[in-house]
Order: structure tokens, then sequence, then C-alpha cells
């Protein structure tokens, strides 16, 4: 058993002042861990137990499904992430040797692990998957919220290695089915939903969201239970808009002094979703793109990123002037040289849209008639939109990312010749799958979702220990008989004894706090009657027992 007075466990009364989130408050209050610099913390002993039992999760279940753990180096050549293509990415941490060489701290590992895969030759080795425990660096550029959103962390990352496609999706659907166990062991409620691939590329991802107010994914979810998304790439069926009159060509309207779209409907006296909203963006190579979404939507980022292929900043006022001839609030498609990317929702109707003369706008602009953009999925998802497959209403809801599975593809396996022969002996390239988890993210959002006033309520496989046991003044014989049993039934790793020189309060504020699952307490009573309170953290259920019974205690 550990005993508390040994126990380097450093709890705090208040929470820090800078943190927001419950889990931030309560790991370190309660001595799990604490920090070092920005998105950097140590983790304490107690900590590190929660930790590790979330990785001997995580561990089993890949296990199960025929991975191999491996390590993979931290510090990585460069070129290594320039065949790939993605030394440039700003959050990856560069650094250059005494020699001047040039390496970088990765995120994630797939050049790593594809370099090694280069060694398989023939299709009898296929499937292969490998997994490792790995350090990752993030020159995250807004850490905060404690373990939700740090600069370095352990992630368990796999990747699967296939001949086809058919196999990627049986690997894909193995990690999947993997997932939703260990979530559902950590005690986590967790929703398996459509997600954008981002940085990592591929043909298509899943996310495993955990609610939490916390959260800084948005989860979309169908009030009838048949579809779920992240915001970054969920599809939705806005409200229809209310349409004026149809045009038979695009009438001028003077605008005067009008730079917004809720000045511009109440103008006209329209419904703000009948009018089109323009961003212009420039994108990475110089070329300026407009987007365009209706007045009362806005465009989501990360679509817009995705749509583009490319990522982008919105145009200055210069930029707007010299190409549109207008300033911002007066910009439309219409005779406007350069490419328009413009929402779905913009497909059908005719919609006011700026005249791209300053004070005037454009009433009956149709697309397909009088601009011709190319259609995209880059708005902002909204409560109250319906469903695309049933038509039920959609809800959004604060989440964890906890989880992300991918399909690369071929994407890597090409860019590190990590091809097989196949039974005729032509050389095909590996078609490869990657698949993440964060064990300090997990723990982060466990907490979010189980905790009071009082502290944690760790789920049993993820508590630091299963029971706590609370000796007071004057029964510290009878504490460590009733550890003893305890540990008996339990095993020795099972059980904490707080045999601290403490008041009773402050025993019973801290085993609140750290939240173990059981909490026995041993005291005056149990001079007279030998039994001990017992009482369930979850539920605060209570029950007296005597201390031989401990062992047959759930």
């Amino acid at each position: 058993m550990m005993r508390a007075s040994q126990l380097f466990l450093p709890t705090l009364r208040d929470d820090p002042g800078d943190a927001e989130a419950a889990s931030h408050k309560l790991l370190v209050r309660g001595g799990f861990i604490r920090q070092v610099g920005a998105g950097i913390w140590t983790f304490l002993p107690l900590g590190w137990r929660v930790h590790q039992r979330i990785v001997g999760i995580v561990r089993e279940e890949m296990d199960a499904i025929g991975g191999q753990e491996m390590l993979c180096p931290v510090l990585t050549p460069a070129e290594l992430w320039e065949r790939s293509g993605r030394a440039a990415i700003p959050e990856v941490f560069k650094l250059r040797d005494r020699h001047d060489r040039a390496f970088v701290l990765p995120m994630s590992h797939e050049e790593t692990f594809t370099l090694h895969a280069a060694e398989l030759q023939s299709y009898r080795q296929l499937p292969q998957v490998w997994y490792h425990f790995g350090t990752k660096q993030r020159d995250e550029p807004r850490p905060r919220q404690g373990l939700i959103r740090l600069r370095e962390f352990i992630m368990k990352d796999s990747y699967s290695f296939d001949r086809d496609e058919a196999g990627l999706d049986e690997s894909f659907e193995r990690h999947a089915r993997a997932y939703r166990r260990i979530f559902d062991r950590c005690g986590l409620q967790t929703y398996e939903v459509e997600a954008e691939s981002g940085m990592m590329g591929g043909s298509e991802s899943k996310d495993y969201l955990a609610p939490a107010g916390a959260g800084e994914n948005q989860l979309a979810l169908c009030e009838r239970g048949d579809y779920g998304a992240d915001t970054e790439v969920a599809r939705a069926v806005p409200s229809a808009p209310e349409f004026p009159p149809a045009l038979a060509a695009p009438e001028e309207i003077e605008t005067p002094g009008v730079t917004t779209i809720e000045a511009l409907a109440g103008l006209l006296g329209i419904d703000p979703a009948a009018t089109s909203k323009a961003m212009p963006v420039v994108k990475t190579d110089g070329t300026l793109v407009l987007g365009l979404v209706r007045g009362d939507d806005r465009v989501h980022d990360v679509k817009l990123e995705a749509a583009l292929g490319s990522g982008f900043r919105p145009a200055d006022d210069e930029e707007i002037r010299r190409a549109f001839g207008a300033g911002g609030g007066s910009l439309g498609p219409v005779g406007v040289d350069l490419e328009i990317l413009a929402d779905e929702a913009l497909r059908d109707g005719q919609f006011v849209a700026g005249a791209n003369r300053d004070g005037w706008h454009l009433r009956g602009v149709e697309a397909g008639r009088d601009y011709r953009p190319r259609f995209a999925d880059i708005r902002e998802v909204r409560p109250g939109d319906r469903c695309p497959r049933c038509g039920g209403e959609l809800r959004l809801q604060p989440a964890i990312e906890v989880g992300h599975i991918f399909k690369l593809g071929t994407r890597y396996s090409e860019a590190f010749d990590a091809t097989y022969l196949d039974e005729t002996g032509v050389e095909r390239p590996i078609v490869m799958g990657c698949y993440g988890i964060g064990p300090a993210r997990t723990m982060a959002a466990v907490i979010e979702q189980h905790h009071d006033e009082q502290g944690i309520a760790w789920p049993a496989e993820v508590a630091p220990y299963g029971v706590h046991v609370v000796g007071l003044p004057g029964a510290e014989r009878e504490a460590k008989e009733a550890a003893r049993v305890l540990v008996a039934a339990h095993g020795e790793d099972a059980v904490l004894l707080d045999d601290r020189d403490l008041r009773a309060g402050e025993k019973f504020a801290d085993a609140d706090l750290i939240g173990c699952p059981l909490r026995v307490t041993v005291g005056r009573k149990t001079l007279a009657d030998g039994a001990v309170d017992v009482r369930h953290r979850a539920n605060g259920e209570e029950s007296r027992v005597p201390i031989p019974e401990l062992g047959r205690v759930p």
C-alpha cells in the first residue's frame, strides 16, 4: 500500500488564478501536476499513476488488435519532414545541432514509421500495425487549460500498413472498435464523428469527441442520433431564406453608408439570409480569392482552407480596393475577374450582393447566371440547422478531442518509397492509416465529465488508487488493519492509506479532492464496533462494514 505520509502530495485549498477549466483547477489543487512553463507540465506521482493507467488500457486494446509496440526517437532529421512536405508547418519545432544539421521535434511520427516500413518487401508481410507511446512537441501558439492544450505531451500513435484500400478499411475499423473500448473503459462518453484531416492528409478521418464545457472543438449532433460531426466538416441544411420577387437581371440600388448585413437588410426590408457576404482572402501563393456565404452565415476558416487547398489570410484594404474598386462593405461577385468560392447555400435563389461600387448594392444576383463560382461547404454550422440525413435539428456542444484516426492512403509511402511486391511481382505502394490518442488529454476529459464541487470522482479503471483509507486520530492501528485487509483482497497497488498527522476535516477534503472510487473512514466508532464507514465517491452512498468483511466490498 502507499502511505500518504510518504507520498509527494502537495494539495492546495484554492484554485490557481489562471485556471478556467475544471480539470486544470482540480489537477493542480489535487497535487497531480505542476506547471514548468506555458503548455509544459510535470506529472507528480499521483498524476503519473493516472496517466499510466490510461496508457495501460490503451496498450491492452492495441495489443488485442495485433499492434506491435516499439519506440521511435523524438529528435528527427528535418530531411524526413522535407520529404513528406510537412517541414514548413509552423507548429513544428525546428533546431540545428553544432554541425548546423537541421532537425525537427515531431508532433507525430508518420515520417519515421514510414521510413521503417520501407523495409517491408512482400505482400506476405502485410498487414502490419505498429505503435508507440512517444513524446511529442508542438509549437502551440496559445497553450492553455492545463492538459488540454500542451506544447509537450505523450501520445499513442499507431500506424497500419496494408496492401490495398480494402485492407486499410479493415485496419481502420479495427482501430475504431479498439478506440470505443478504450474510452468506455476510461469512463468517457465520446462520439465517433466525421472530422477534418488537416495537416495529416488522407481521404477520411474520424474524431472521438468527449462533451465538456472546456472543450475547444464543437460537436454537431442530430437530435435523432443518426448524424454527428466535428463542425470543422459538419454538413447541415440551413433554414430557407425569404426571398423578394425574382428579377430578370441584377438591379443596382443605392445604399449610402451601409457596410453591414444587418444595416443592408434593415434598409431594404429583407431577410438577412437573402443577402450574400463577401470575404476576399489571399492564398499562400499570393492568389486573391473571393469567398462568399449567405449574409446570415459566417465563413468557417478550416472549411475554407480545405476548399482552397491552401492556407490563407484576409485581404488588406489596398488589395481589396485594387481588385474590386470599392471598399469592404460593398463587395460582390458580379463582374470580378478572379476565382469565386461560394458556399453551397448560395447555389439556388437570388441574393442581394455588393455592387463593387461604394454605397451601392445589386438586387437579384443569381449564381450561374450572373457569376460562375466554384461551390463548396464553407459555412459555420449553427444551432437550429437541419440534419443532412434526416432533417432533424442539429445541436452544438463543446467537446474535447481525445482521439483521431486517419486513412492516409499512399501519401507517405510514396514519399518514402515504401513499397511491396504483390503475388504477380508488381511493385505497389503500401497503403497506410494512422491513429492517435493523448493520455494526458484523455485524463483531463475524464475529469471534465467526472467531478463535483468537492473534487474529482475517478472511474475505477483510471483512478490513482481504488481505495483511500482515512485513518482518524486515535484509530491508527485499526486503520492499518483495514488497509491490510483491503490489500489482501485487491493488491498492494490498490490502496492509499492517509496516515498523515492532519485534522479529520483536512483528510476528508483531500479524499474528496483526489477522488478515489472508495473512501474507508476509520475513526472512534471503529474502536467500539470494529466497523468502518465505506463511501462511494461517485454517488455518495455510504455503508457500515466490519473490518474483516472489507475484502468483499466491490
